[in-house]
């Protein structure tokens, strides 16, 4: 009786302790006694706890060990069909290129290939008071100016404006014209004196790089016809004026003469003039003041500094292709 009286106050005092903070190991006489009333956090239960483990980790063990795939891109397709439908391919833009819808032919049938005989140059002067109606073939082809190449053009006029000014842009444009102007008429003095001369005392300093450079090419033409001549395309309503045309190693060509401070050793690089050359061919053989027909094209492209001049060829194929693109402009500039 007396030991039950004692343990009881032991475990009263016990409770006294705890509900008072002081730690359980300053009475020893109550180290024994359990301390499982203490509050526990509860623990989380994962959510990947009810996954059946063993079912996956077999599933992941095979993927892991096989080296292939057992789908294929035809089955891949025959299920996407399946949940989504067949698949419709949009057809590819169409690459045909456009046809003009006049294909007027480049030669004339009522003329034939003359051979060159010597006598006077054909130099025919343009009669602008009979031709109102006739637009140029200068004017047609800066009206069509595809939208790319007027871009460039505009931003080099801007650049040009930025760095030289308003006035200094209009000096520079005329002084171009000007070189143009003095280069074809050094060139029309080669072909028509005599005995023409190396050094010309009276030519200007500033076409003196250009002549230099187109020494080379001047050498191979010869049994000229043809210079600063106008042509005019009775059927096609247009006209303009030919800088030359000449034998160039044989072959009988139209010849447009062009100077350029930029080196110009590709066809692409000359832009519309191909279109040009082949718009002054067909004009040249529609017209009844030559008794004659060209089916080939030269361009000569010479440079300030006396570097050789790009002379470029083109056949009688190639301007037939041309001819085709002269066509197309020449009806979007009538359509305007």
């Amino acid at each position: 009786m007396a030991i039950t009286m004692q343990v009881l106050k032991l475990l009263i005092q016990c409770k006294c302790a705890r509900s008072m903070g002081f730690p359980s190991g300053q009475f020893s006489r109550v180290d024994n006694f359990s301390t499982s009333c203490q509050w526990r956090a509860r623990k989380k239960v994962s959510q990947y706890s009810t996954v059946d483990t063993e079912r996956y980790s077999s599933l992941v063990r095979a993927v892991l060990s096989s080296k292939t795939s057992s789908q294929t891109p035809a089955s891949i397709d025959d299920e996407d069909c399946q949940l989504y439908g067949p698949v419709i391919r949009s057809r590819p833009p169409s690459q045909q290129p456009k046809v003009p819808k006049n294909l007027h032919p480049l030669l004339n049938e009522a003329k034939g290939q003359s051979e060159y005989v010597p006598g006077p140059l054909a130099r025919i002067t343009l009669q602008r008071d009979s031709n109102r109606t006739s637009p140029s073939v200068t004017r047609i082809l800066q009206k069509t100016m595809p939208p790319d190449q007027a871009f460039y053009l505009e931003r080099w006029k801007r650049r040009m404006i930025a760095e030289l000014g308003e006035e200094g842009f209009k000096e520079y444009t005329l002084n171009i014209f000007r070189q143009g102007h003095l280069f074809h008429s050094a060139i029309e003095d080669h072909f028509t004196q005599e005995t023409p001369a190396k050094e010309d005392p009276e030519r200007p300093l500033e076409v003196s790089g250009f002549v230099e450079s187109a020494s080379h090419v001047l050498n191979d033409i010869t049994g000229v016809r043809a210079i600063e001549s106008a042509v005019h395309h009775s059927t096609l309503q247009y006209l303009g004026i030919v800088d030359c045309v000449a034998q160039y190693r044989g072959s009988l060509c139209l010849i447009d003469w062009k100077t350029s401070e930029k080196p110009k050793p590709s066809l692409r690089h000359t832009y519309d003039n191909p279109l040009q050359v082949a718009a002054y061919i067909g004009a040249l053989n529609s017209d009844t003041n030559y008794n004659y027909q060209v089916k080939n094209g030269l361009i000569v492209v010479a440079y300030k500094d006396g570097s050789p001049a790009h002379a470029h060829f083109l056949n009688s194929e190639q301007i037939g292709t041309f001819w085709e693109k002269w066509l197309l402009r020449l009806e979007e500039f009538a359509e305007k």
